[in-house]
C-alpha cells in the first residue's frame, strides 16, 4: 500500500511558502533569497561536518526543507536530528 501523506505534506508547505511570498513586496526576489541561504546554509554543513560533528545527509527531502523553507527549514532538520 502506498501512502501519499509526504508529498501531500510537501504541497501543502510549497503552497504556503509561495502564498507567504506572493504577499511580500518583491516575492520572487524573497523566496530565490530563501532558498539560496537554506542551500548554502546546508552546503555549508558538510563543509563544517569533520570540524563540528553535526551532519546531515543530502537527500530528497533535506533538499527540499532546504531550498523551500531556507534558513528555518535548516534548523528544523537539526532540531529533528537531535530529537530523533
Amino acid at each position: 500500500m502506498t501512502t501519499y501523506w509526504p508529498y501531500a505534506a510537501a504541497v501543502v508547505c510549497l503552497l504556503s511558502v509561495v502564498r507567504c511570498a506572493a504577499r511580500q513586496h518583491c516575492g520572487l526576489r524573497s523566496l530565490l533569497g530563501g532558498a539560496v541561504c537554506g542551500l548554502g546554509v546546508l552546503a555549508l554543513l558538510g563543509l563544517l561536518e569533520p570540524v563540528t560533528g553535526i551532519s546531515l545527509p543530502l537527500n530528497r527531502f533535506t533538499a527540499f526543507c532546504a531550498g523551500v523553507l531556507g534558513l528555518p527549514g535548516v534548523t528544523a532538520l537539526l532540531i529533528l536530528r537531535l530529537l530523533l
